[in-house]
């Protein structure tokens, strides 16, 4: 459990110092988002808590948080070019640190398209674009009790060889 509850916004300084330090940089608003998610899903799993307390959203183009968004959209499609905010990052734990780049190790690899088509193909933002068409904005949440339950699935599945 962590003392202190995490912004998104304090999760993303530390992807953007991730990022920055790697020879190809392709952290992205959109890329963010789903990494963001992604830490959100798998913390939920191991920590039986939340990372951050920000609603993520079943958006068009995948999960989003509101928040996020107006602080890069000024980005577009385009790399974050900014430098990480030390402060910030300084006053995240080091557990979560490593959570973090266990995170990025596994989906920091990926570009923002292939997180997308990964996210929609998967239960908790389907659950939560129930009943919106295919190319209609949305605003619902996704539930963090869909991600919990689904990667939990999807983690007793890989450790019985499934």
């Amino acid at each position: 459990m962590i003392e202190a509850k995490l912004k998104a916004t304090d999760v993303a300084e530390y992807f953007i110092e991730i990022a920055s330090s790697e020879e190809k940089n392709d952290l992205t608003p959109k890329k963010l988002q789903k990494i963001l998610y992604y830490s959100q899903a798998w913390f939920s799993v191991f920590e039986n808590d939340t990372l951050f307390d920000d609603r993520i959203e079943a958006w068009l183009h995948g999960p989003a948080i509101l928040s996020i968004y107006h602080n890069f959209k000024q980005y577009g499609f385009f790399q974050i070019d900014q430098e990480a905010d030390q402060e910030v990052i300084k006053k995240i734990p080091e557990s979560i640190k490593k959570f973090l780049n266990q995170i990025w190790a596994i989906y920091g690899k990926y570009d923002a398209d292939y997180l997308e088509i990964l996210s929609h193909n998967e239960m908790p933002w389907q659950n939560a674009r129930k009943g919106v068409g295919q190319f209609s904005s949305s605003s619902n949440e996704i539930s963090v009790d869909d991600m919990r339950s689904f990667y939990k699935n999807l983690l007793e599945e890989k450790s019985n060889g499934k």
